[in-house]
């Protein structure tokens, strides 16, 4: 092999290195797993994130009314009772 091939090859490597070196750098870190916690009575009409046989709804999102002591929405851990919500549903009634 010539001495131009083997000077080619080197830098074709070092290029290459160098491109998947920034490739990596560029990629965002995986987001940290953010932990949730069903949060009663916050959620606005149409925003819940389950289903409420109490409600009279069987799906997400067909909440009527905000604010619904029966309806949840999945909010981040330990932010419910400041935003004035509560952690459990309420009782039903026999």
């Amino acid at each position: 092999m010539s001495k131009k091939a083997l000077i080619a090859i080197a830098v074709a490597s070092l290029m290459g290195s160098a491109v998947a070196a920034d490739n990596t750098m560029n990629q965002a870190a995986p987001a940290a797993k953010m932990e949730n916690e069903k949060c009663y009575g916050v959620a606005k009409a149409g925003q819940n994130d389950c289903g409420s046989k109490a409600a009279g709804h069987s799906c997400a999102g067909q909440s009527k009314k905000d604010m619904s002591a029966h309806d949840y929405k999945n909010v981040p851990t330990g932010t419910c009772v400041s935003m004035g919500g509560k952690l459990e549903a309420p009782k039903e009634a026999k």
